[in-house]
């Protein structure tokens, strides 16, 4: 189903709402449970101060940890508390993305609002928002201050079982690494994190609807093994009365589970504040590297060939990022990446004449300073969207600045790609136009499968990726894995924008001259390349077959009547055995396998063959260390 049906979709949605009510306080206790009585969310007040935790199938997750947060002057929120009042609600809805990794989600959940009572007249009057949906439990702060307050540190708890063991990064672009919980360092570790407490029950926690707050992340509490602290990266402070973002608890019995219902996040979030959203495009990018006009063209002329939606001019169109001087209002190529010569409106002009847009980069040193010329100039230039580069992020100033600079762009009808440590927390739900984000270890990296699999099953927990796909860059063979198994990492990895050639140009070898750095490898056409030109970058559905951390998975995509699977392997040689139980059983298709396989005589080496499938299948495959395998299977009508 394409992007427009989805808008209209949303008019027809099915919303039922139960009509809230306010019960008198259970004496000391608050329990919530979801929908499908899967999760349960329990607060008691214990000597005056609140304190929670939460179960999934009648097992406890999240042992009995703190909450509030601590105010300039040593003012604490859960001192001195009783439960005032309760007020529950009940929420059955649907609602249709705008574009997704499915065409309609589910919003279902029930919630209650736990009003306090305080003694100390110091600090501002708060309320608990908890929600239980289906998909995991949710809770936030709400504020009625009428003054100033600041916020010095939050006291929030996640008590996980001491022998949990942990996926965690320290930043958002680092490497992932697992850990038993009750033995991390005393660093902080970032959003989301991912816990497996037995064999068949995973955790994860994060946060959702960051926008004008301090970033979230988690510290060891060494008095209490196991116990992670939220840690705000710095002050908060507030003038009128306000929401915290929410403090999410996932969980499941696989990996798989948690990452196909990822949409919690979306939910926490505000529908779209977008009345009008023809302009929002998903689509496949071909960076432009040479910065030069003759690269523009013929990136053009490649995305025609290759099914892409847009090119890209990356650092350099505008003189040096970090320049002082450096204007993103001109276009004055930066001579250490270009000789140039660039006239950038000819190229977007040319594009615009082959359906296709131009996205263009502007470093957050240009965009600090000129974002409010740069957005309507760019518009004026017919520029599709903007890449936000090496912004700032985690600090209340920096996330308020960052989505505004969202919402701007929004105003001018640029769409937007948040490039470096920013991570998402469901905004692109209130503005689609922001498309995908990095805050991701990428290509750029040179990461392995074994990296990719926790990234997709850790990272991917919270939204869309950038993963910044290269194809012909010796790195592929070198250092990446296979490519084969870049071509399953498009099917995997989820972005709205999917880059995929970000290393690579459409030129014949004897024009490398004027390229970004030393990454001049040329496209060749080879026959496999026809997977990335069908290739959707958003999706009808989205089913995790199977997969674990670090591992293997098998993710299956579908757009219309076709699906996109990719199988990605890490770092053990592995039997698959993979069902397709997710076809219709009334139907046959048919299938194009994409493998590797070192005895085709091609640059890439990369295997293809056909099969009819039915439902009822399972195609069996062995892939060595760090390779994959995909497939578009076709319904025959």
């Amino acid at each position: 189903m394409n992007k427009i049906a989805f808008y209209l979709l949303q008019t027809f949605t099915l919303i039922v709402v139960l009509n809230s009510c306010t019960a008198p306080p259970q004496k000391d206790n608050v329990s919530v449970t979801s929908p499908n009585d899967k999760f349960r969310f329990d607060l008691q007040i214990i000597n005056s101060e609140p304190i929670y935790s939460a179960y999934f199938n009648n097992n406890k997750i999240i042992g009995k940890s703190s909450m509030g947060f601590n105010f300039s002057g040593n003012e604490t929120t859960s001192h001195n508390l009783t439960i005032k009042s309760v007020k529950n609600r009940k929420v059955d809805k649907l609602w249709n993305p705008i574009y997704g990794e499915k065409n309609q989600y589910p919003e279902q959940y029930h919630e209650v609002i736990v009003d306090f009572n305080t003694t100390n007249e110091n600090i501002p009057v708060f309320k608990l928002n908890i929600r239980a949906y289906n998909q995991g439990i949710a809770f936030r702060y709400e504020f009625e201050n009428n003054g100033e307050i600041i916020i010095k540190e939050e006291l929030t708890e996640f008590a996980l079982p001491a022998d949990s063991e942990v996926w965690v990064s320290h930043n958002a672009q680092a490497n992932i690494a697992k850990r038993k919980v009750s033995e991390l360092e005393d660093k902080l570790v970032e959003r989301p994190l991912l816990a497996q407490l037995n064999d068949s029950l995973f955790v994860a926690l994060g946060e959702a609807a960051l926008i004008d707050f301090a970033r979230m992340k988690f510290a060891p509490n060494k008095e209490k093994p196991g116990t992670l602290v939220a840690s705000l990266d710095g002050e908060v402070t507030y003038d009128k009365g306000f929401k915290s973002p929410w403090r999410t608890i996932m969980a499941g019995n696989t990996a798989g589970e948690l990452l196909e219902n990822n949409y919690l996040i979306l939910n926490l979030n505000e529908p779209s504040k977008i009345t009008n959203p023809e302009w929002i495009k998903p689509g496949k990018v071909i960076r432009e590297v040479t910065l030069t006009t003759e690269g523009g063209l013929t990136c053009v002329d490649f995305a025609v060939k290759h099914n892409l939606q847009y090119i890209e001019f990356d650092a350099g169109w505008y003189g040096h990022e970090y320049d002082e001087t450096s204007d993103a209002t001109t276009v004055t190529v930066d001579p250490k990446r270009s000789k140039g010569p660039l006239d950038l409106p000819a190229v977007i002009k040319y594009a615009e004449s082959k359906g296709v847009g131009v996205i263009l980069y502007v470093n957050r040193a240009a965009l600090e300073k000129q974002l409010d010329e740069v957005l309507p100039l760019l518009k004026s230039w017919g520029v599709k969207g903007v890449k936000y580069g090496f912004v700032n992020v985690g600090s209340q100033k920096w996330t308020n600045w960052l989505h505004e600079a969202v919402r701007k762009a929004a105003d001018y009808g640029l769409m937007v790609d948040i490039h470096d440590e920013y991570r998402p927390t469901g905004y692109s739900r209130t503005y689609p136009n922001l498309m995908t984000q990095e805050g991701i270890r990428g290509d750029e990296a040179s990461v392995d499968n074994t990296m990719v699999l926790k990234t997709l099953f850790v990272r991917m927990l919270a939204g869309a990726g950038d993963h910044t796909y290269c194809y012909f860059n010796e790195r592929v063979d070198a250092k990446l894995g296979s490519h084969a198994s870049q071509l399953a990492k498009a099917v995997c990895l989820y972005s709205p924008w999917q880059f995929l050639y970000w290393y690579d140009k459409p030129v014949k070898e004897d024009q490398k001259t004027g390229t970004s750095g030393d990454f001049g490898n040329s496209i060749t056409e080879v026959p496999e390349l026809t997977f990335f030109d069908q290739l959707p970058t958003v999706w009808d559905d989205t089913k995790v077959i199977q997969g674990y951390p670090g591992e293997y998975a098998v993710v299956a995509r579908k757009s219309g009547t076709t699906w996109f699977v990719g199988a990605l392997n890490g770092e053990q040689e592995r039997d698959y055995a993979i069902p397709f139980n997710f076809l219709d059983p009334n139907s046959q298709y048919e299938a194009t396998v994409f493998t590797d396989d070192k005895e085709i005589k091609t640059r890439t080496k990369v295997a293809i063959d056909s099969r009819t499938l039915t439902s009822k299948d399972i195609i069996k495959k062995t892939l060595e260390r760090h390779q994959g395998m995909a497939l578009i299977i076709k319904k025959v009508e």
